[in-house]
This record gives C-alpha cells, sequence and structure tokens, in this order.
C-alpha cells in the first residue's frame, strides 16, 4: 500500500486498532535512512526534552532557589535545587563579568558569562567554594563524580542590554526583537557522561529519571534557563536602582515563557551517529514504530482529529517565526510553509471514517509535499496518541556497554549477501573518484575536538578517523571475492584484520536495521549539519539556524513551563506554543 513502508507488525496498538487488511510496518532504511532525509527529521513526543518536562510534572518535582549571591556588576553565584520522589539535584551557576571582544561561540574561548555545572545533590558551602574554583575553568578545571554536568552560555550581544535596559525603565522588552532573537543565553557546550571527570553514564543510568538519553543534560539546560531570567531581571533592578529610575518591571509571563536557551552546534556532535549505531538504531526504531502504530489506527475520533487541526493550526506560526539566513535552510522553510497550507486543506477534505486515515494522509503527503514537510507531518502525526507512543520512550537507551562482537563462523557468502542488500547504496560509489573522497574526518589537537578537512588541499590522511564506514564496507567487499564463499569471515580476518569493524558493522544491521547512514560522509557533496540537525532533532530542539555547512544554532526550550509553573501549564505541548 505505502511504498515507503515496510515490515512486520507484531504489537497491538491500541483500543483504536481494528483487523486491518494491510499491516503498515516501519518505513525501510533505505528509504529513511539518507541524509537528506534525517536531516529534514523533526521534534517528536519522544524528544527528550519534553519527556523530561512531562516527567517533572507527573512525579511532581519541586523546585527551589536555594542561593542567589549575585552583586550589582552581574558577578556571583547560584544555586537551584529541584527535587522528585526519590533524589534531588542542583544547578550552580557563576556569574562573570568579561569584555565583549571575549566573548565567543567557539569551543576555543576561555572565558564565558556564565559557567555551570548540575550537582547531584544538595551542595554545601565547600561544594559550592570548590565548584568556584573548578567550573569557571570548564575544561581546564577538575571535577569529580558529584557533579553531573559541565555548561558554559554567552549572553546574546542583540538581546540582552535591550531586556536589561527595558526593564530597568520600567517597561517590557519589544516583542518583535524578543520573538527575532529567541533567547537571553546560548550554550557553547553542555557536557555529560563522564568528560572531565565527571560522573560516568553508568552511575546513573539505572535512576529511573535519567533512563532515557541525554536526560541529565537536558535537565541542566532546562535549570540554566530559569537562572538567565532571574539574572536578567536582577541586572535590570540593579541599574534601575543604580539610576534612580524607580522600580523596575520584571518581564511578563509570556515574554518570559517565549525565551529558550540557545545553543551553538558545531561538528563535535556528528560523528556520534556514526559512533553510537546501535543507540542511534534505537532513536529511529522508537520514532519509526511509534509511526507504525498510528498509522495502523482503523479510525480517527473527534478528539484526535481536534488535536492534530489545533497542532497544525500551531504549526504555521511556529515556522513562520523560524528564520535564518542559510539560503538552502530558508528554500527549505520556505517550502514546508507553503507545504503546510496544501497538508491543512487535503486534511480538511480527508474522510476520517476511511480506513487507517493517517496512513492515507501520509501517503498523499508523499507524493506531494516536499521532505521537510513529511517529516513534519510525522511529528504532527503522533501528537494526538500519547497511549501509543510515550511507552516506547524506555526503549530509546542502548544498555549495552560491550563492543559488537564478529561472529566468526558466518560463512563468507552471507556477509557478502548482507552487503549486497544493507551497503547497495556504497557499492554504487566510485570511491576512486575525488568527489566522493573529498572530505576528511580529523580530531582537532588543541581541543580534542572533530573537524571535516579537504582531502586534497590540506595533508590530513595521516590523521583520518573511520568516518565512512561505506567506503570502508566497499573496499572489504572488493577484498572478498578473493575467498571461497564457504569459507569463514573468521579466516578472512585473519589475513585482513584491518576489517574487523566493518565486519561488525555489517552484522550489526541484522538485528539493527537503522544502525547505519546510508550516505557517503566524506562525499563533496556532504553537507554536514544534516547529521547534526538529525541529533539535535531527537534533543527537541526548534528554529534550526545554520551558520555555515558546519555549525548551526538552536533555541531548546522556547515556551516551556518554569519549573514553578509545571503545576499549572501544559509540560508537555509548549513546543507548538
Amino acid at each position: 500500500m505505502l511504498d515507503a513502508l515496510t515490515g512486520d507488525k507484531d504489537k497491538s496498538t491500541g483500543s483504536e486498532q481494528g483487523e486491518s487488511a494491510t499491516a503498515i510496518g516501519r518505513r525501510a532504511p533505505e528509504f529513511l535512512m539518507q541524509l537528506h532525509r534525517l536531516g529534514a527529521f523533526h521534534q517528536t513526543r519522544l524528544s527528550f526534552m519534553r519527556i523530561l518536562t512531562r516527567r517533572l510534572q507527573q512525579e511532581r518535582w519541586q523546585f527551589h532557589k536555594a542561593e542567589f549571591q549575585i552583586d550589582d556588576r552581574g558577578v556571583g553565584y547560584a544555586v537551584y535545587t529541584i527535587s522528585g520522589p526519590r533524589r534531588a539535584y542542583s544547578l550552580i551557576a557563576f556569574s562573570h563579568d568579561i569584555p565583549d571582544e571575549k566573548r565567543s561561540d567557539r569551543v576555543i574561548a576561555e572565558v564565558w558569562d556564565a559557567t555551570f555545572t548540575l550537582f547531584d545533590g544538595v551542595p554545601t558551602k565547600q561544594d559550592v567554594n570548590r565548584l568556584a574554583q573548578q567550573v569557571p575553568r570548564q575544561e581546564a578545571g577538575r571535577l569529580t563524580q558529584t557533579e553531573l554536568a559541565l555548561s558554559r552560555a554567552n549572553r546574546s550581544v542583540r538581546l540582552w542590554e535591550h531586556v536589561v535596559d527595558s526593564l530597568a525603565h520600567g517597561r517590557q522588552p519589544d516583542w518583535q526583537q524578543v520573538m527575532q532573537v529567541g533567547y537571553l543565553m546560548r550554550t557553547t557546550a553542555v557536557y555529560g557522561s563522564g568528560k572531565f571527570g565527571l560522573a560516568d553514564r553508568q552511575a546513573i543510568a539505572s535512576r529511573s529519571e535519567f533512563a532515557e538519553p541525554f536526560q541529565v543534560e537536558m535537565l541542566c539546560v532546562y535549570l540554566i534557563r530559569s537562572f538567565v531570567r532571574d539574572l536578567v531581571q536582577h541586572m535590570a533592578s540593579q541599574r534601575s536602582s543604580r539610576l534612580g529610575l524607580g522600580e523596575s518591571a520584571v518581564l511578563d509571563e509570556v515574554t518570559a515563557r517565549a525565551l529558550g536557551i540557545g545553543n551553538s552546534t558545531g561538528l563535535g556532535m556528528a560523528p556520534f551517529l556514526i559512533n553510537h549505531p546501535r543507540l542511534f538504531n534505537n532513536w529511529i526504531m522508537v520514532r519509526e514504530e511509534a509511526l507504525s502504530r498510528v498509522l495502523n489506527l482503523d479510525s480517527c475520533n473527534d478528539d484526535a482529529r481536534a488535536i492534530f487541526v489545533d497542532l497544525l493550526e500551531a504549526s504555521h506560526r511556529c515556522v513562520a517565526r523560524w528564520h535564518t539566513e542559510h539560503s538552502l535552510q530558508s528554500q527549505k522553510i520556505a517550502a514546508l510553509r507553503n507545504d503546510l497550507y496544501r497538508l491543512q486543506t487535503q486534511f480538511q477534505a480527508m474522510d476520517l471514517t476511511e480506513t487507517q486515515p493517517w496512513a492515507n494522509l501520509y501517503q498523499w503527503a508523499s507524493g506531494n509535499l516536499c521532505t521537510e514537510a513529511q517529516e513534519y507531518l510525522v511529528s504532527l502525526i503522533l501528537e494526538p496518541y500519547p497511549e501509543l507512543v510515550d511507552d516506547l520512550a524506555c526503549c530509546l537507551s542502548d544498555s549495552t556497554d560491550l563492543c559488537q562482537s564478529v561472529d566468526g563462523n558466518t560463512p563468507i557468502k552471507t556477509i557478502k549477501q548482507q552487503i549486497e542488500t544493507a551497503y547497495s547504496w556504497a557499492l554504487s560509489v566510485n570511491w576512486q573518484d575525488s568527489a566522493s573522497i573529498a572530505r576528511v574526518w580529523y580530531v582537532s589537537e588543541e581541543k580534542l575536538e572533530p573537524r571535516l578537512g579537504e582531502r586534497f588541499e590540506e595533508m590530513l590522511e595521516p590523521f583520518e578517523q573511520p568516518l565512512a564506514p561505506g567506503r570502508e564496507v566497499a573496499t572489504m567487499y572488493r577484498e572478498l571475492a578473493a575467498f571461497d564463499g564457504n569459507a569463514s569471515i573468521a579466516e578472512f580476518l585473519l589475513r585482513y584484520p584491518q576489517f574487523r569493524q566493518a565486519v561488525s558493522r555489517v552484522q550489526l544491521l541484522s538485528d539493527f536495521p537503522y544502525a547505519e547512514i546510508r550516505d557517503n560522509t566524506i562525499s563533496a557533496e556532504l553537507i554536514p549539519f544534516d547529521m547534526l540537525r538529525c541529533k539535535l532533532s531527537f534533543f527537541g530542539a526548534t528554529q534550526f539556524d545554520p551558520r555555515s555547512d558546519r555549525w548551526l544554532r538552536i533555541i531548546l526550550y522556547a515556551n516551556a513551563p518554569y519549573p514553578e509553573e509545571l503545576a499549572q501549564i501544559d509540560a508537555d505541548r509548549w513546543v507548538y506554543s
């Protein structure tokens, strides 16, 4: 029925699921795992930020601003504690006064407007004093297992001064300026999982609040947002008092909530998708399983229809706020805006009593809308069905901490067949063509961060990282031709041990079909921000703003309720506000 979909259904999909004549499986990896489509993903109900805010609300976490010791220059520290059913965590924020010329998004920066750590528990005065000496130094500092995350942020040059001055004079900031920027501070890094002495992932993975990926980092950023709001209001109050302007204003609820946390993300994030294939598979598999469950529904009730219509209408406003100067992304945004109106017209004309109405809508979109809009529709389709979707969050993590083993008994002919099936795209690439191998992934000596260079313009090949699995598998395939197909792959690896990782990845796809990006990651045509955007969509980021093909800006938690508002405001659909 659907050319883009394949697979078998083996799970019940809820009370609305009937006996469908055609069961719709997950979309095929060869269709889905190309970078132009992965780079069109949007946030969903299963994005890490929304998982976090749902949990905080459902479990009734309590928030407390424990300390706020900031002087009139904006220098000092603050402690914010959030407590759940079993544990408490604290953001310790250090605010600094730095000159404008030292404010930089680049990873090589050495000073920032604010630095942060997420502390396991409630810190003592001794903890704060110790961390005051370490956290502002970031990578150069020394942290312990009581620190779970490390971050830093800079003020928005465009918006910070405007908001401080407006509030100091007793008025709200200009709404258009607020919406044009969207944040008062942007983080330039949020580290976790054992970096720089932080607690290892294994030490906290068994905690229910951190079971899903990146919950530590998402909690850190969520609390940073509260600190930034409080700091800008504090600075306005201090200025108003110093200048004798009378009582300063505080941000009204709508304006405060509209402000998220900006983030600048570069190539350091891109190799993650290649280096964590099982985890990446789980993210994609869960997303596709959720979609498949909804597409298999035999009807759409009035409540589901109303939610979809409401969020589709809200999406027009969300996309209208999405601006970028990057020409390619600008074209995609324009196409998405146009296609959302076409989608609205099509949905209004549909007969929702027909069998599998959501599948019919997706089928129409796959033939009539741009890729950006098709993937936006995937996000919208999931929204009315928390009972089908949200329980899948527990499947997002990868609990395996061992390297992928190789089954040495596998016959070579089986490996070749697997390559021909899963890596046909790689076998069709001319790996002798300079355009096919134009790029080189390497690690910067200065910051130990991944970088992407030009193979034929820089002397980088001696430092090349193994981040082109397609080329590796295709090279191995040629060598396999000289071996008896009935021989074991172990015999091949005895002669060519350098292909062990390639064999491992081929065998991995038998159980993890979405583990591999099915595209050339060293091509001259590679658009690296497709990899960045794919990963960030799972975080829940919005308003992707590429600044080049190698780094982009995003906004996190825009319109989310603040921690003290979780009892009163929807903690889930804020992303469509």
